[in-house]
């Protein structure tokens, strides 16, 4: 067993019992060994927990980086769209990743910073596009997966008529560039 192996199990977990039901008791009894020996990889579940968020996150952070050629525009659509796919890869994704914090990925969050303010998007418009851009999409999946997930069809009398997710997506991102196309323009 290595720290690896855990955070795969834990995934797994994840994925059959939703958030809720991750423990360390559960993952102990899945992995075959004593609860406290998971505290040898992990001194609490939050560091668990942002292990797991980090690894969720990993074919996000497979994705190339933009290069100087790339229009702007497209890499931030795609980029976005990109963190939604990996989000709605697990059960739950929006939960466990709302909250982390991404240390692994700094330099990959500077090159694409340094890549839209060499695209001439001013730095603090960059700044807080990305970070709406984040923060809409998390947002966005976590409505996604309560609407999915166990128990989330909405049947009782105050449900709202069906919501094409990726569509809504879709519009409220066109909205985010282009207001952001507005302010570098302006």
């Amino acid at each position: 067993m290595n720290r690896e192996t855990v955070v795969a199990e834990a995934l797994d977990l994840l994925d059959e019992v939703g958030l809720e039901g991750v423990s360390t008791r559960q993952l102990a009894k899945r992995l075959g060994v004593e609860q406290p020996s998971l505290y040898w990889y992990f001194r609490t579940k939050k560091d668990l927990m942002a292990a797991m968020a980090q690894a969720a996150m990993a074919p996000h952070a497979r994705e190339p980086l933009p290069t100087p050629e790339d229009d702007w525009r497209e890499w931030f659509l795609e980029n976005t769209r990109s963190f939604r796919r990996t989000l709605l890869m697990r059960r739950d994704g929006a939960r466990l990743h709302a909250g982390s914090t991404p240390t692994a990925d700094l330099d990959r969050i500077r090159h694409k910073m340094a890549f839209l303010v060499a695209s001439g998007v001013p730095e603090r418009d960059a700044q807080m596009a990305m970070l709406t851009a984040g923060r809409f999409t998390v947002g966005s999946v976590l409505e996604e997966q309560a609407d999915s997930g166990p128990g989330g069809s909405p049947d009782g009398p105050t449900a709202a008529p069906g919501i094409d997710h990726e569509s809504a997506f879709e519009a409220g991102l066109s909205l985010i560039v282009d207001g952001l196309t507005a302010r570098v323009t302006a």
